[in-house]
């Protein structure tokens, strides 16, 4: 199964590709949109992280990284992508999202209206039976458009980094939402997200 385009109210999602790799470095290099997830990169750095992510879609099938376009233009991207620790699960039926969103997009609700197609992708045309999601317990921005597509806090755990950010000591949050609650109706409907809802990306850091 190829990576499919999806389509919300207001974003065209497509498969990450090489002529999205401006919008990566321009993300990448903003100290906001970085805060809870690590050092701004340089150029260089992102053309590397950008092989890492295109490689996401051969781990398997259907998942990936999405450009998110509005009107033709690069807002950010998406992630669905298999488990990589061994404490987030089996690897068969599960997904984690993530997202990303230049500063000049956050607080219009484009996170979350992007996070919640994926999520309806990972369920109906996937066959996931989970998708979660993580970030640093102080991101309350991205905590707040997890809770927006339907996702319930699950657990707070630490792990170890090199350099740790500030409110690392609070560790991380991992939010859920499974098909059961999905085909429920668990998952708030309309396009838009909490007010709260930036753009600041929720899957683990060692990609993204």
């Amino acid at each position: 199964m190829t990576q499919a385009t999806l389509r919300t109210a207001r974003i065209v999602l497509v498969p990450l590709a090489d002529e999205h790799l401006p919008g990566e470095i321009e993300l990448d290099a903003d100290p906001e949109v970085m805060r809870h997830l690590g050092p701004v990169r340089s150029a260089e750095e992102v053309r590397a992280v950008h092989g890492r992510r295109l490689a996401v879609a051969r781990q398997a099938p259907g998942l990936g990284f999405w450009a998110g376009l509005v009107g033709g233009e690069f807002v950010g991207w998406w992630l669905l992508e298999p488990p990589q620790r061994p404490d987030q699960g089996p690897v068969a039926g599960q997904a984690e999202l993530g997202y990303r969103l230049l500063r000049r997009w956050w607080r219009r609700g484009l996170a979350s209206e992007g996070a919640r197609e994926l999520v309806r992708h990972g369920f109906a045309e996937l066959g996931l039976r989970r998708v979660f999601a993580e970030t640093m317990a102080v991101n309350v921005a991205s905590r707040a458009t997890m809770a927006a597509v339907g996702m319930r806090y699950v657990r707070t755990f630490h792990q170890s980094w090199p350099d740790p950010l500030p409110g690392t000591q609070w560790g991380e949050v991992e939010y859920e939402i499974t098909r059961a609650r999905w085909v429920a109706g668990a998952v708030p409907t309309g396009r838009g997200g909490s007010a709260a809802s930036g753009g600041v990306e929720a899957a683990g850091a060692d990609l993204a």
